[in-house]
């Protein structure tokens, strides 16, 4: 039998530590809770009119969503889409390997004992403090040190680290270039050093962040000699706190150079220049990507929970940055580039933290966002004809969505419709286990043709082997992962309210790297609502039925 729960304790096991999203991406708590043991009649303060409330949603989701079968054809517009079948044409079989990585997470402290050595230590020297025998009282500082920083889970340790970027290395020698999507270092980064060096200056954090930053970059890199390593900042690479950072900063002045270490020599001061503003930048992507800008955003500044190092809250940064990204979409229209756009947090609604936190969405209450304006998806979508592929992480997920237009005419909208791409996680804080992915790229057009998510056996990087999970072309049958077959996946998904096909049940079961597919199949249609309904209202609609 479980022990009886109250109301905040199911709060908490539904919500990540920084409290922004639900940790193991639980929609609420009380399948899991059954399925671990613990029975509805033991959750005190869990009331019937809450349970009532989450059953009737259920109903109320699946019935008009199963309805609306056919409702979605897979129409091509006769602009850009002509010009993306085109191109698709025109590329044959001519494709490339590259990496996808994210949410790394990398904990320097997983053995107290010899932070002290970091700290004191050159980065050059990192890879033999790290690779030293364990200290004897490893488990014991560890696990103090999680309970007094209320870590949820572990992040990423050496030895998973080092494991990851070998298999990187192994799978795909070949690779091109690799994209990271954010969030480096461990979460709680801040509370664990803080406890191991009660009187440190902010000075002497920052200064041991940015190591920790040189150390991971440096293992990228040497994962795939000589080639290119684009790196997007997350909510937890900061020297402030999680979600808090100032733009213009000594240390995003200094993150820039790390982040431009091992670039082509003729781009390296034009990453320095943008990350010294505010961690984003533009570069032209190396060969073989052909006329091609990537822009990298930092989405810490357009999130509802981003602070100054001072606590404050300010848009100015965030404006500042959306004007700058606007000039280059413009630019690279104007040249003739395609376009492809990394931040770490994507666009659109938080389906998880929405039902997490008991939001009544068709009784008026706004669902959770990720970010605090739609001013980034909008201005995706202005560009659509340009952005070739969105990529994004955070949830740790294995995700897709679409940024669609909400324009009365589809056929007329679709040519400034978006795919983005979810990266799943090294880190296995959210119990899943540790993945990467090898993107296939066409050659002649820059889009996704392809991906393979490969995953680990366990979760330690100890005795791991790594396989194969899925095939995005073998799974959903598609030639290329584009807004055409994105859409057509997701209008497939809302025709399957009870997840009963084939493309439902291998995304159900695949969103959660080693498969957790119980805990999202009872709100699949809930979720599937947030995939390509963007905006509050828009996902209100395809929530809730006509008239409420």
């Amino acid at each position: 039998m479980g022990q009886p729960l109250d109301s905040a304790s199911i709060y908490e096991v539904g919500l990540t530590s920084d409290g922004v999203y639900p940790a193991y991406y639980r929609f609420v708590e009380f399948p899991v809770l059954a399925s671990k043991g613990v029975p509805l009649s033991s959750i005190r303060k869990f009331s019937g009119v809450q349970i009532t409330y989450w059953l009737w949603l259920l109903i109320l989701v699946a019935s008009p969503l199963a309805s609306r079968g056919q409702a979605h054809p897979d129409s091509a517009s006769e602009g850009g889409q002509r010009q993306r079948s085109a191109e698709a044409a025109e590329a044959g079989n001519s494709s490339f390997p590259a990496l996808l990585v994210s949410d790394i997470h990398f904990d320097p402290f997983h053995d107290p004992g010899k932070v002290r050595q970091l700290v004191d230590a050159p980065v050059s020297q990192w890879g033999t403090i790290l690779s030293s025998p364990t200290s004897a009282n490893q488990k014991a500082a560890f696990a103090t040190l999680q309970q007094g920083c209320q870590m949820r889970g572990v992040d990423t340790p050496y030895s998973l680290l080092r494991s990851s970027l070998q298999a990187v290395r192994s799978r795909q020698p070949d690779a091109k270039f690799m994209a990271v999507s954010g969030d480096l270092i461990a979460h709680a980064f801040s509370c664990r050093y803080m406890t191991l060096f009660p009187g440190s200056t902010p000075s002497d954090y920052q200064a041991f962040v940015l190591k920790t930053l040189s150390f991971v970059m440096g293992e990228l890199r040497a994962s795939i000699p000589g080639v290119p390593v684009y790196v997007a900042l997350g909510n937890n690479d900061t020297a402030c706190d999680d979600y808090r950072l100032d733009a213009g900063s000594e240390f995003l002045a200094q993150a820039g150079r790390i982040v431009a270490e091992g670039l082509p020599r003729s781009q390296r001061e034009q990453v320095i220049k943008g990350f010294a503003k505010g961690g984003y930048y533009s570069l032209t992507m190396a060969a073989p990507m052909r006329n091609t800008r990537l822009i990298v955003v930092n989405d810490l500044f357009l999130s509802p929970k981003y602070r100054t190092c001072a606590g404050k809250s300010d848009t100015t940064a965030a404006t500042a940055q959306m004007v700058w990204l606007q000039e280059e979409l413009a630019q690279a229209r104007r040249l003739g580039q395609r376009v492809w756009v990394m931040g770490h947090i994507p666009p659109g609604i938080d389906p998880y933290s929405t039902v997490a936190r008991f939001k009544d969405v068709c009784g008026g209450e706004p669902p959770e966002m990720f970010l605090s304006s739609e001013r980034l998806a909008d201005l995706m979508m202005e560009y659509g004809d340009t952005i070739r592929l969105g990529i994004f992480a955070h949830t740790h997920m294995d995700e897709l969505r679409l940024l669609e237009p909400e324009d009365s005419d589809p056929r007329a909208s679709q040519e400034r419709n978006v795919a983005l791409k979810l990266v799943a996680s090294i880190s296995p804080v959210d119990g899943n286990n540790p993945s990467f992915t090898v993107a296939h790229i066409d050659r002649s057009t820059a889009l996704l043709r392809n991906y393979e998510v490969i995953a680990a056996s366990n979760q330690t990087g100890i005795d791991t082997t790594w396989s194969r999970e899925y095939d995005y072309a073998r799974t959903y049958h598609e030639a290329q992962f584009s807004p055409s077959t994105v859409k057509k996946l997701i209008a497939e998904f809302e025709s399957d309210g009870g997840a009963k096909m084939e493309a439902s049940e291998q995304y159900i079961r695949n969103y959660f790297v080693g498969d957790r597919s119980s805990e999202l199949q009872p709100f699949w249609p809930l979720y599937v609502c947030a995939l390509a309904n963007h905006t509050a209202k828009a996902f209100a609609a395809c929530v809730c039925p006509a008239g409420k």
